[in-house]
C-alpha cells in the first residue's frame, strides 16, 4: 500500500501556547458561564458536580442523544423524552444533540458550507434553547471543540451554560473540507480550552476517544495511551479537566469492562458517557435488542464497580436503519433503566480478576506508550511544554506513525505486536479473511490498483475495504480520510490507479460522488468509481430534514454502489477487465 508523505511535525507560523491561552483568560473576562434549566433545577455549578454526586449514591446515569436536523424538532424531542420518562421514573440526566459539521467552520464561513445532516447553532442565544429544553444537561460535542471554529462555538456554549464540551478528540483526526489550515485550527483549539480553564467552575473537555486517533490503533494500549496523553494536555499544561468517552467499537463485554477499569485508574475527571455500541446493530430491531443488553449490562456492572460519573447510553434499535424517532428514545432509555435494577444481580458470577489482568496490561502499556511518545516527540524538536506545538506534531504525526514508533508491543516486519489487539480490527481482520476465503481468484488481465479514500473520518469500512481488496490480490493506494474530491482523483491521476473507491457515513454521498466524477471529467480521465458505506443524502428540498437512499441515483450517475464485499468485488469484476 502507498501511503502520502508526513508533514513536517513543526510550524513557525504557530503561536506560542503561552499567547493562545492568554487570548482564552482575556475572553473570559466577558464570556462567563450562564446558567440554564439544568444548573438552577439541580442546584448544582457545573456537570461535573452532578457526576461527582450521583456516582457516590451509586445511581446510573441516562444520556439520550437526538439526531434530527431541525432545531425545533430536537427542541421538541428534548422537552418529549425528558418529561415523559420521567414521569415512569426514569431519569435521563443528559442530552446529546448532531450538530452539523459545517459548524466546525469560523463562524464568518458556515453559510457558504456545505451541510452535513446535523443543525446549525448560532450565537448564545441559539445554543440556550438547548440548555433551557429541560432540566438535563446539554453535551455539546461533535464539530465544536478541535476544529477552525472552537473559539466561537465555545463561548457561545458556555454563556448558555453548558458545562461538557467536545470533542477535543475530533482534532486528531477530523479535516473539514477544503480546510488545511492545521495551524488555525490548532490555535482555535488552544484559545478555546484556555478560554474553558479560565472560568470558575469546571468545565468538562470532553474527548470521545473513539473519534480520535484511538479509534484508529491496533493496540488497545495505545488507546489508553491517548488518555495520559490528553490529561498531560489539558490538564497538566493548560489547566482544564478532560473528561472521556469511549464505547462505539467495543463488543466484547471483557475489553469494554476492562477498558473503564483501566480508565477510572488513568483519569480521575467524571467521566461524560459511554457511547452505546453500534456496531453491533446488525439485525432486525428486535434483534438489536440483545446488543443493547449485551454493552449495557457490561457497561452498568463495570460503574457498580468503578463509579466514575459515566452515563449510560442506550441508542435506540434502529439506529442501524434511519433516525430513531422520539418514541424509540423513550423505549431505550426505559429499557436502561430497568436493566440497571437487574444487572447488579449478575456480578457475583463475573470474573473480576481476568478484567482486572486486562486492565494492568492496559495501564502499564498505555503509560510505556505516552512516555514514548513525548520523549520521542521531543527527540524531534517538538516543544512538549508548550501544548500548542505538542497537539500539531500529534496530529500530523498521525496514528499508524505514532503506534508504529512508539507503540509498547513487540516489533515484527508487520508492525508492532499489539498486547491487546483493538476489538474493532480484530473483527474485521476476520470479516475480510472469512469474506476472501470464500472468493474465486479474480482472473483480470490487469492487476487492481485501487485509490481508495472516505468523504468523513469514518475509517473503519476502509479498512475493512482495504483488508479484503489486499486478500484478493489487489494493490491499493491510500488517498486518505476526509479527503477533497480533487486531491483524491490527484492521487488516483499520480499512482496510475485503474480503480476509485469512496467509504462515506456522513450524509454526502451523491453529491461528493458526482464531485470526483466531474473532477475526473476535467482530468479526462473515466476510472471506474465504486461507492460504499451509508449510501443515503438529505435532499435540497426536503421537508423532513432525514436522508434518503441515494443508490438509484448513483447508479444513474454512472457510479457503482456497493452496499457489501460482495457488491464491491461484482464492480471490479465488471470494470477491470475494460479499464
Amino acid at each position: 500500500m502507498t501511503e502520502a508523505p508526513t508533514p513536517e511535525l513543526t510550524d513557525p507560523r504557530l503561536s506560542a501556547a503561552r499567547d493562545l491561552l492568554q487570548a482564552g483568560r482575556d475572553m473570559a473576562r466577558q464570556w462567563r458561564l450562564g446558567t440554564c434549566l439544568f444548573l438552577s433545577e439541580k442546584g448544582v455549578g457545573s456537570e461535573a458536580a452532578w457526576k461527582t454526586r450521583c456516582a457516590a449514591e451509586g445511581r446510573v446515569m441516562q444520556h439520550a442523544h437526538i439526531g434530527f436536523r431541525d432545531v425545533n424538532r430536537t427542541i421538541d424531542a428534548i422537552r418529549t423524552v425528558h418529561a415523559t420518562c420521567a414521569r415512569s421514573g426514569v431519569t435521563v440526566d443528559r442530552f446529546g444533540i448532531t450538530l452539523d459539521w459545517s459548524m466546525g467552520y469560523p463562524e464568518a464561513m458556515r453559510a457558504k458550507a456545505s451541510r452535513g445532516t446535523g443543525i446549525v447553532l448560532g450565537g448564545p442565544e441559539d445554543f440556550a434553547r438547548i440548555t433551557n429544553a429541560a432540566p438535563a444537561a446539554a453535551h455539546f460535542g461533535d464539530f465544536m471543540l478541535g476544529l477552525p471554529g472552537a473559539v466561537e462555538n465555545t463561548r457561545s456554549a458556555i454563556a448558555a451554560g453548558a458545562t461538557a464540551i467536545g470533542n477535543l478528540g475530533q482534532y486528531f483526526t477530523f479535516r473539514l473540507p477544503y480546510w488545511d489550515d492545521d495551524v488555525a485550527t490548532t490555535e482555535a483549539t488552544v484559545t478555546a480550552l484556555g478560554l474553558i480553564a479560565a472560568q470558575d467552575e469546571t468545565i468538562l473537555v470532553h474527548s470521545n476517544l473513539d473519534d480520535g486517533f484511538a479509534g484508529l490503533f491496533i493496540d488497545m494500549a495505545c488507546a489508553l495511551g491517548m488518555v495520559v496523553i490528553e490529561k498531560y494536555i489539558v490538564e497538566d499544561l493548560i489547566g482544564a479537566r478532560v473528561s472521556h468517552c469511549y464505547g462505539h467499537h467495543f463488543s466484547d463485554p471483557l475489553s469494554r469492562v476492562a477498558f473503564h477499569a483501566a480508565l477510572v485508574q488513568i483519569n480521575d475527571a467524571p467521566g461524560t458517557m459511554i457511547f452505546g455500541n453500534t456496531v453491533a446493530y446488525q439485525s432486525t430491531s428486535a434483534g438489536n435488542y440483545a446488543s443493547l443488553s449485551s454493552y449495557l449490562t457490561a457497561d452498568i456492572l463495570a460503574l457498580g464497580r468503578w463509579p466514575s460519573g459515566h452515563a449510560v447510553n442506550p441508542v435506540p434499535v434502529t439506529e442501524n436503519q434511519r433516525i430513531p424517532d422520539i418514541d424509540e428514545i423513550i423505549d431505550a432509555q426505559t429499557f436502561a433503566h430497568r436493566l440497571a435494577y437487574h444487572a447488579p444481580f449478575y456480578a457475583p458470577i463475573l470474573d473480576w480478576p481476568t478484567i482486572e489482568a486486562m486492565a494492568a496490561t492496559l495501564v502499564e502499556g498505555g503509560r510505556r506508550f505516552a512516555a514514548a511518545v513525548i520523549a520521542g516527540l521531543a527527540d524531534r524538536d517538538v516543544d512538549t511544554k508548550d501544548p500548542a506545538a505538542l497537539m500539531l506534531a500529534i496530529r500530523r504525526m498521525g496514528p499508524k506513525r505514532l503506534e508504529l514508533l512508539f507503540g509498547p508491543g513487540a516489533e515484527t516486519p508487520r508492525g508492532r505486536q499489539p498486547l491487546i489487539h483493538a476489538e474493532w480490527a480484530r473483527e474485521l481482520n476476520h470479516k475480510a479473511t472469512e469474506w476472501v476465503g470464500r472468493q474465486s481468484p479474480l482472473e483480470v488481465p490487469k492487476t487492481p490498483l485501487v485509490c481508495i479514500g472516505t468523504t468523513d473520518v469514518h475509517e473503519h469500512g476502509k479498512y475493512l475495504v482495504e483488508q479484503a481488496l489486499e486478500g484478493l490480490g489487489a494493490d491499493i493506494v491510500d488517498a486518505g480520510v476526509a479527503v477533497d474530491p480533487e486531491t483524491l482523483v490527484r492521487r488516483a491521476k499520480d499512482a496510475g490507479a485503474n480503480v476509485i473507491a469512496i467509504s462515506t457515513y456522513n450524509g454526502v454521498a451523491l453529491s461528493y460522488a458526482k464531485a470526483v466524477k466531474a473532477v475526473m471529467a476535467s482530468h479526462g480521465l473515466d476510472l471506474p468509481l465504486l461507492v460504499g458505506g451509508r449510501l443515503n443524502e438529505i435532499p435540497k428540498d426536503s421537508n423532513s430534514g432525514l436522508p434518503v437512499d441515494v443508490r438509484s441515483d448513483l447508479a444513474a450517475a454512472g457510479c457503482f454502489p456497493c452496499s457489501d464485499l460482495d457488491e464491491m468485488l461484482a464492480a471490479l469484476r465488471t470494470t477491470i477487465p475494460s479499464a
